[in-house]
């Protein structure tokens, strides 16, 4: 964990919110294709249903995940042609640690 990325990947709000999106995303997202495909939101969420979530362009969404991801805070799971995300709860559970320990 480099608690340096982490902050550099939180410091954008928009990233921020994907983070919120991918702790609950039946609250964010619609599972029903998911599941006529047998996966589920274990696997991640699509970046497709990302990016049309945030409004912003394909290529923008793809390097904020990409960083989120640099910093550990998203793992990724390529199934066919699509790639989805998920929280690495590990990564966050570590960082949080060391925010109440050394801040």
């Amino acid at each position: 964990m480099e608690p340096l990325l982490i902050y550099k990947a939180l410091s954008n709000e928009i990233r921020c919110q994907i983070m919120e999106w991918l702790k609950n995303p039946e609250q964010f997202f619609d599972e029903k294709l998911y599941l006529q495909q047998g996966l589920n939101f274990r696997i991640g969420v699509c970046v497709g249903d990302i990016q049309a979530k945030a409004g912003l362009a394909q290529s923008v969404i793809s390097s904020y995940l990409a960083t989120m991801q640099k910093a550990g805070l998203l793992e990724s799971e390529r199934i066919g042609k699509w790639t989805y995300y998920r929280r690495n709860e590990q990564t966050i559970q570590q960082f949080s640690e060391y925010v109440q320990n050394k801040l």
